[in-house]
């Protein structure tokens, strides 16, 4: 079980990251629990809710100055008494016309499984540089 949900979750990420390269939100929204919280990384901002979330990556895909963002795993904790699992790793913000990297740092990423599927219910990010 352990090794099969590492590689799903792992499979979740990169569709996730993926999705934001392409600005797709419509592959962004089953990724999501209904109920996802997200905390930014500079600000501490929450963003609460999918649909609040998705409207946060649909500005962000329309701005000029667009980030495109990538989370990189590192650790993945799955637990062995509840369907949930902890992701840790590295993201980073790259300017989508230049490719520079701008922002960057950590983050966790909490993650349940329902049905057939593994969703992010919270996630929260620091930044570093």
């Amino acid at each position: 079980m352990t090794a099969t949900a590492d590689l799903a979750i792992r499979l979740a990420r990169a569709t996730f990251n993926r999705a934001l390269a392409e600005a797709d939100l419509d592959a962004i929204a089953p990724l999501l629990a209904r109920d996802a919280i997200l905390v930014t990384g500079s600000d501490s901002a929450v963003i609460a809710g999918r649909k609040a979330q998705l409207l946060a990556w649909k500005r962000e895909f329309a701005s000029a100055d667009r980030l495109i963002y990538s989370r990189t795993p590192g650790n993945i904790t799955v637990s062995p008494v509840e369907p949930i699992a902890m992701e840790q790793g590295h993201w980073q913000g790259v300017a989508a016309d230049t490719g520079r990297t701008l922002a960057s740092g950590s983050y966790a990423a909490k993650w349940r499984k329902a049905g057939d599927a593994w969703v992010i219910e919270a996630e929260i990010y620091l930044t570093l540089t």
